[in-house]
């Protein structure tokens, strides 16, 4: 029995087969709609059930809090139809849809950044060309772990030619245990994407604020340097979170991208026991504490959060609690699909 997925002001209507998700359906059939993690726990699928019959499936609370569910809102990753559906988009913001390719590359070089996050950088061989928004990230799956994907954000501008990506190493992170030690130049490397709805929003003109902790930087890297190419005087608040100084990497990119008049660069230490003190000494906590210390007037202002799931859930609660609109917040947290093992990065 087939069913029907409408999507209300659009004109879209698509074909799903009970027991299908929403976003599922959609996708098959081509309509471009948002989503990142795709097990229930960013959020990034939101949208409002109108009418029809489904079953939704288990989400974290932090994507779908009591009080949404309670405005008819639902998760098109988590919700299976059994019936005719309608659906309403949340949000009538720009929305990219970037062709899906399966590109063959090679390892052009790979760089220490810090004691365990590496720069990686991929030539592109084939199944180009590969078009995204600064801000996205892609699946990559290594020639020493064949069948076996993991998703970073691409670090790399859009049409650089070439795509970087920064890589933490994890002990027990299975692909990412010893990484530099299994990964060399000339190695093969497959690469699925785009994905992720965290991406520069182009026609906005005003204040950014960015919000990055360890190789969460990697798409904020991508957003601020496509920022700054486009010669723009856009005041940029940017604040990067490392546990220690030496997980301190890619200052002097950051220094650059906050030169403009009104801009600030904060570079913020969570061990309070081994920081240094005196003239020049780094500041010390937590990031997210030092974006609530330090930032009031935020109208008008987009934000873009990439870091640790728990870094990214106390950044988006401060901004929110700041009088930034959801709307204007845009972050990927990364979080293991389920039934898979623990995730290799802690980017967004």
């Amino acid at each position: 029995m087939s069913l029907t997925i409408s999507i209300d002001g659009s004109g879209v209507r698509v074909a799903a087969e009970p027991g299908d998700t929403v976003l599922d359906a959609l996708l098959m059939a081509g309509v471009g709609f948002p989503y990142s993690c795709q097990a229930g726990n960013c959020g990034t699928c939101r949208c409002e059930l109108l009418e029809g019959e489904v079953l939704e499936l288990e989400a974290s609370e932090h994507a779908l809090a009591d009080e949404d569910r309670a405005r008819g809102q639902v998760l098109a990753c988590r919700t299976q139809v059994w019936g005719d559906v309608v659906i309403r988009r949340l949000d009538d913001e720009e929305f990219v849809v970037h062709p899906s390719r399966r590109l063959e590359c090679v390892v052009d070089s790979v760089e220490r950044l810090t004691h365990d996050i590496l720069g990686l950088r991929l030539a592109i061989l084939s199944g180009g060309p590969f078009l995204f928004s600064a801000g996205q990230y892609a699946a990559l799956e290594f020639s020493f772990s064949p069948g076996v994907s993991r998703d970073y954000s691409m670090a790399s501008t859009p049409g650089d030619g070439h795509l970087e990506f920064f890589v933490r190493e994890r002990r027990g992170g299975g692909v990412s245990d010893g990484l530099s030690e299994r990964l060399h130049v000339g190695d093969r490397v497959r690469v699925s994407g785009p994905f992720g709805s965290a991406f520069l929003r182009e026609g906005h003109e005003g204040p950014v604020i960015a919000v990055a902790g360890g190789s969460g930087l990697a798409p904020i890297r991508s957003i601020l340097a496509t920022l700054r190419a486009r010669r723009t005087d856009q005041p940029v608040h940017l604040y990067f979170g490392a546990r220690t100084e030496r997980d301190v990497f890619g200052e002097r990119e950051m220094i650059e991208w906050t030169r403009p008049p009104g801009s600030s660069l904060q570079i913020v230490l969570a061990d309070t026991m081994h920081r240094s003190k005196g003239p020049g000494a780094r500041r010390a906590g937590l990031v997210t504490d030092a974006l609530d210390a330090d930032l009031d007037d935020l109208l008008g202002a987009k934000a873009y959060v990439a870091g640790p799931p728990a870094m990214v859930e106390a950044a988006v609660a401060v901004l929110e609690r700041k009088g930034v609109p959801s709307r204007d917040i845009h972050a990927d947290a990364f979080y293991p699909a389920q039934g898979s093992e623990t995730s290799d990065t802690i980017v967004a």
